[in-house]
């Protein structure tokens, strides 16, 4: 499985100090070129002007993705509200789904933290049923986000500058 060796290559990356956005973008894009069963990966980022409001951020996929979800809306906004992992193993039975593409079969959700504040959401949309079932890829998808959080603004001066960025 490439998650492990994925998994320290962004752990390495991570300690070169990069912007929070370098890091997203290079998750999204080597878990999307590395894991063919994850079909969409990306991130959706707290809107500076609507707190409430998740906006397309770094992503790598196969579909297009919707450009801004409501914390109220889809199981990335239930994310974010609830500040947990949300998984579905089979969206046509999850009722707060968002459809972005009729293949998709499975997702997670997993808000990316700073100081208890959401920050942003990543989320994996896969085309297989019950893709992120095996504690391997809940903890591999919770691990990446972490380590996003780790190159996010720490302060509040410092996150309200980067949600002007």
């Amino acid at each position: 499985m490439p998650h492990k060796y994925l998994l320290k290559e962004f752990e390495d990356f991570a300690r070169t100090g990069p912007e929070a956005s370098a890091m997203m973008q290079r998750i999204s894009q080597r878990i999307h070129l590395h894991i063919s069963r994850y079909n969409w990966v990306g991130f959706y980022l707290v809107d500076k002007n609507d707190s409430s409001t998740l906006l397309l951020g770094p992503h790598a996929g196969s579909f297009t993705p919707n450009p801004k979800i409501s914390f109220n809306d889809g199981l990335c906004g239930w994310a974010a509200s609830l500040r947990r992992t949300l998984v579905a193993d089979n969206v046509a039975q999850e009722p707060r789904y968002i459809q972005a593409s009729d293949l998709v079969k499975s997702q997670i959700s997993v808000p990316v933290l700073v100081n208890g504040s959401v920050m942003a959401v990543f989320n994996v949309e896969s085309y297989f049923l019950a893709a992120f079932k095996a504690d391997v890829e809940c903890n591999f998808v919770e691990n990446c986000a972490r380590l996003v959080a780790s190159c996010m603004p720490k302060t509040t001066a410092q996150q309200a500058a980067f949600a002007h960025v």
